[in-house]
């Protein structure tokens, strides 16, 4: 009910559960609970940038098993075949899209926008790779103006670059049959991640081939609208309202907005730094910039830093206060502030890191330097307008990267106009 909200669907107040029935290894039982005339909700929609992609329906089932195939990917050359029950029986959620997705970049973003949404809402951890959240790629092939031509489903796809592999070749073949007068079959098949290639599963079934008839051990499900409206009024800021809001209140653009918002911590860890009086546009710069390349790289997550929003915010306040510059802090504090947790202004004391503002001690040491480069100085005064970072990396060689950019800026402009 959460995600349908979410994603703008109708919910419906009397769905049922119905026994669809099928023949295959992975269940057992001969038939899976779904929910095929009456789904639970209906009618939605996600926005991948500026297209709407609509929401046919959602609804809940159970899972089947997982089959595993010994000496090949597939049945087909496997000496054996081994059924993984594990996971069978347990609830899933379906969530089916209209044909509204016209390419892979469009069905990747679709799903990783989905994931993201789902993930905000709690409903699954969305770890791909452990089968949380699956993807079945239906792909059919027409002309603009002709109806759609025979669709070929690719099952459980479980990574985003998968998904855009498997409809890459899916394309691709599909398009060499219709362009040698073939005709595409309706099937199931999977993707074979180590080849780039799809094989043939199975002929896929139509609704009647299941022989759908209503759960006889289940009752139909009945909610009341207050129950959804309760549930309504407990949904979170979504990652699109989110962004939004972080545009619109703190100034910070789309773009930044986009990746800040894309992991629900980091956007909360992002808030608690304001909350502690830090400048929006350094908060957000910091987490997407430089504690996000060592996360990445170290493959861990914020919470198993010793980074808190107090000595982020502590950090900022002591750039803007002119305490450090944005080098010290790249340089020599921010390591320390999320593999430790030493503050920055304890760091700033212990290593004597303390941004050198005093302009007359500054200024003295660009003459110095502007004494010893008088070819460097001669070429500036001829328009060599670049050779200015060489001078600024000449002081801050000397200061060892203490002195105050602005100052340093300010006295150079001052003794080459003299």
């Amino acid at each position: 009910i959460k995600a349908g909200l979410a994603l703008g669907c109708q919910i419906d107040l009397n769905s049922k559960f119905d026994r669809k029935q099928y023949f295959y290894p992975d269940l057992p039982k001969g038939y899976q609970i779904s929910q095929f005339d009456k789904p639970l909700c209906n009618h939605g929609k996600l926005n991948i940038g500026s297209k709407e992609v609509r929401i046919l329906r959602i609804h809940m089932e159970e899972d089947a098993g997982k089959l595993v195939h010994a000496g090949a990917e597939r049945l087909h050359g496997s000496d054996y075949s081994l059924v993984d029950l594990n996971r069978a029986s347990t609830p899933l959620v379906e969530i089916v899209s209209e044909p509204d997705i016209r390419s892979a970049e469009e069905a990747v973003l679709y799903v990783k926008e989905l994931r993201k949404v789902l993930l905000y809402l709690d409903v699954c951890d969305g770890n791909m790779q452990e089968g949380s959240l699956r993807c079945d790629v239906n792909i059919s092939l027409n002309k603009p103006g002709e109806p759609f031509g025979t669709r070929a489903e690719i099952k459980n796809v479980n990574s985003f670059r998968s998904i855009s592999r498997a409809i890459d070749y899916e394309y691709k073949r599909q398009s060499e049959i219709i362009d040698q007068g073939g005709t595409v079959v309706q099937e199931t098949r999977l993707f074979d991640e180590h080849t780039g290639k799809t094989h043939s599963m199975r002929s896929k079934e139509d609704a009647h081939d299941y022989r759908y008839f209503p759960d006889p051990d289940l009752l139909p499900l009945i909610l009341t609208q207050e129950k959804v409206d309760k549930i309504n009024q407990t949904l979170p800021e979504l990652p699109q309202q989110k962004k939004n809001r972080y545009v619109a209140e703190f100034g910070i653009n789309p773009d930044s907005a986009e990746i800040i918002t894309d992991d629900l911590a980091t956007a909360l860890f992002f808030e608690e730094v304001l909350s502690r009086g830090a400048n929006p546009i350094k908060a957000v710069n910091w987490l997407n910039g430089q504690v996000s390349a060592y996360l990445n790289e170290n493959n861990l997550t914020l919470d198993q830093t010793k980074l808190t929003p107090e000595l982020l915010a502590e950090m900022i306040s002591l750039i803007e206060d002119g305490t450090i510059s944005d080098n010290i802090a790249k340089n020599d504090i921010i390591i320390d502030l999320i593999t430790l947790g030493v503050s920055a202004r304890t760091q700033v004391q212990n290593k004597g890191l303390a941004q050198i503002t005093d302009t007359s001690a500054i200024e003295a040491i660009v003459k110095e330097v502007l004494d010893s480069n008088p070819n460097q100085v001669a070429q500036f005064k001829s328009g060599n307008d670049k050779i200015k970072g060489f001078f600024v990396g000449q002081i801050m060689k000397k200061t060892q990267g203490k002195a105050s950019p602005q100052i340093i800026n300010q006295c150079l402009d001052k003794l080459l106009s003299a």
